[in-house]
């Protein structure tokens, strides 16, 4: 099926996404001796892949609007092969961080762009699963990032490099790839190219969004200079930013990040400490594929409510094995693994397939780039503080892991009471039942 199949090549964005997010879980360490760093330091160098989320999920609203979702995607895979080159060949800290500055904005773009034109090409009955695919790249991004960074262990004190440099490869599949998809044709009836658009929603099969070419153009009345922050649009902002930060406030990105330090905190050694993480991204992709098969029948909010109350049991479980010990118990290994899989199941599944859905055309870049610069703010916050609590204090794996539990039962009364089920209704739909017209 054609929307399927350019659905898929643009989720690959998606992978090099989860690639890029948890391949430096492998080299932190080795990189903190390498250039001496101090906890503070460290947290800043892994950290700097995110600060380059947070300005690329800011900027990236704009070239998906001004030049199309297809160029900017185009763009953003040039961004992920600089990347992987300059992390994999520099010797010097500075540049290092340059280069994982420039990964990190093409994964703030992507995370932007990718849902946005997937969820834009999508017809409305599948477009859960198809954005969905997005999130399922991520995780097999992640599953693939750690068992490499396993495998590459044993290749000595370079073996960081091969760990950071393999993502070349899918890089430039990605960038090759995007040469085959058409223009998201909801862009192009923004910019009056109707029968551009006519002829990709035939070829996709949503004849919904044929019918509602005219409509797409009253809902686009604004243009390109149509302001998110006119009033019009509070709902959906709200819901947007609070979904973004509950997501980071999981703890997600702490976890992806230093895996096999918080192994090593409970007591594995360093060969098992990296084998570990690969169960989790094992775990993250099964329940990632089922949630993808159930979130177009069960709805978004019914996996968000589920999932709220796994993260609640196994963050609290974690918490708890780090207070008797302040190296934990090897039962960390299976807590995280639940943590993972309901994570996955639910906030993972949803939250780029919600935030690309509750926008109209004419601010949707608008509204995609404030829910990823939100989660990627939150990401950077987290992933800084991590090393620098959990080295500042005996007790540091504690506090964090209690903390991301009690953020995680103020998410579950935030989605129960206040969030809106979006499953099979159209985008023009959605917009109505929440106001905009």
């Amino acid at each position: 099926m054609y929307a399927l199949r350019i659905s898929l090549i643009a989720a690959l964005g998606g992978f090099l996404f989860g690639f890029e997010t948890a391949v430096i879980s492998g080299a932190e360490k080795t990189i903190q001796k390498l250039w001496s760093l101090s906890s503070g330091w460290q947290g800043f160098t892994v950290a700097s892949s995110l600060i380059g989320t947070v300005i690329g999920s800011l900027l990236a609203g704009y070239p998906a609007q001004r030049f199309g979702r297809k160029k900017t995607l185009m763009g953003i895979a040039m961004l992920y092969l600089v990347s992987a080159i300059g992390c994999a060949l520099t010797g010097k800290w500075i540049l290092f961080v340059i280069s994982r500055f420039i990964g990190g904005l093409a994964v703030g773009a992507s995370s932007v762009v990718g849902p946005m034109y997937i969820a834009e090409i999508a017809p409305a009955p599948m477009r859960g699963r198809l954005a969905g695919s997005f999130q399922l790249n991520i995780v097999f991004g992640i599953f693939v990032a750690y068992t490499s960074n396993f495998l590459f262990l044993g290749l000595g004190d370079d073996s960081w490099r091969w760990m950071l440099g393999v993502m070349v490869l899918p890089a430039a599949l990605f960038a090759i790839l995007l040469r085959t998809i058409p223009e998201s044709p909801r862009w192009l009836v923004l910019n009056n190219r109707d029968e551009e658009a006519r002829k990709i929603f035939e070829r996709t099969g949503d004849t919904e969004a044929m019918n509602n070419i005219m409509e797409e153009h009253t809902l686009a009345a604004g243009g390109t200079k149509e302001s998110l922050f006119n009033g019009r649009y509070r709902k959906p902002i709200m819901f947007a930013v609070l979904l973004a930060m509950f997501n980071q406030l999981a703890g997600i990105n702490a976890i992806l990040y230093y895996a096999p330090r918080i192994f090593e905190m409970a007591g594995f050694g360093q060969e098992k400490a990296f084998l570990q993480p690969v169960y989790i991204g094992a775990a993250n992709l099964l329940f990632t594929l089922l949630a993808m098969s159930l979130i177009d029948r069960f709805g978004r909010k019914t996996l968000l409510i589920i999932g709220s109350f796994g993260m609640i049991l196994f963050l609290g479980l974690t918490a708890l094995a780090f207070r008797e010990s302040a190296t934990g118990n090897t039962n960390v290994l299976y807590y995280l693994i639940g943590f993972i899989a309901f994570f996955a199941f639910s906030q993972g599944a949803v939250i780029w397939v919600f935030i690309s859905e509750i926008f109209p055309n004419s601010v949707r870049s608008q509204g995609g780039a404030l829910g990823s610069f939100t989660h990627w703010i939150m990401a950077a916050i987290i992933s800084w503080t991590f090393p620098v609590i959990v080295e500042g204090s005996e007790r540091g794996g504690y506090y964090s892991f209690l903390f991301y539990c009690v953020m995680m039962v103020l998410h579950l009364l935030f989605v129960w009471k206040f969030l809106p089920e979006t499953k099979g209704k159209s985008l023009e739909r959605i917009q109505k039942e929440l106001g905009i017209e």
